[in-house]
């Protein structure tokens, strides 16, 4: 049982819906289309605006390209032991042309291109120490412009919190309808 189950639908009331709006599509503005992890953010309006605005620009409008992005969701994903964000991010990442094999290497921290290897090094460097080291920011700059390096950390840091209160809420996978 979930600590914070998604909001009920008779409890969504015109704040919780204008939490999205906006942001999400209309059709997803209500607790069938939400899905778990927004539906029960919907519990804190105020909190689900600012977060998923921050969120949309992680996913949608950062300067970083999508395969590696999702790279480093996936990594972020498996070091926080977060399913929620495994599942729905291996979707992601073959919609954005990795392979299964690439997938499981990059939960592994692993990679067969060497400029990958250290995005998903940074990863790791970012979530055991909290920053990374100048020798990993210039090792990233060889391919990563500086806005595309700040996305990074953000995008790391984003998906390190949103793990966190994922598995915290217990935040369940939606069931096959």
């Amino acid at each position: 049982m979930p600590v914070l189950p998604p909001l009920p639908a008779d409890r969504w009331d015109d704040k919780a819906r204008f939490a999205f709006a906006g942001l999400l599509p209309r059709e997803r503005q209500n607790p069938e289309g939400a899905g778990t992890a927004l539906a029960t953010l919907a519990r804190h309006p105020d909190l689900t605006k600012a977060f998923i605005g921050f969120s949309v620009h992680l996913l949608y409008r950062s300067t970083l390209p999508a395969r590696l992005r999702e790279l480093a969701i996936l990594r972020v994903a498996y070091r926080r032991d977060c399913l929620y964000e495994l599942t729905h991010h291996r979707e992601l990442g073959r919609e954005v042309g990795l392979s299964e094999d690439e997938i499981a290497s990059a939960q592994r921290g692993e990679a067969v291109d060497d400029f990958e290897q250290k995005l998903l090094a940074a990863v790791d460097e970012l979530d055991e120490t909290s920053r990374l080291s100048e020798r990993t920011w210039v090792a990233l700059g060889e391919r990563l412009d500086e806005r595309q390096q700040m996305d990074l950390v953000f995008t790391i840091g984003g998906y390190t919190m949103m793990a966190m209160a994922f598995n915290t809420f217990g935040i369940e996978l939606e069931q096959e309808r």
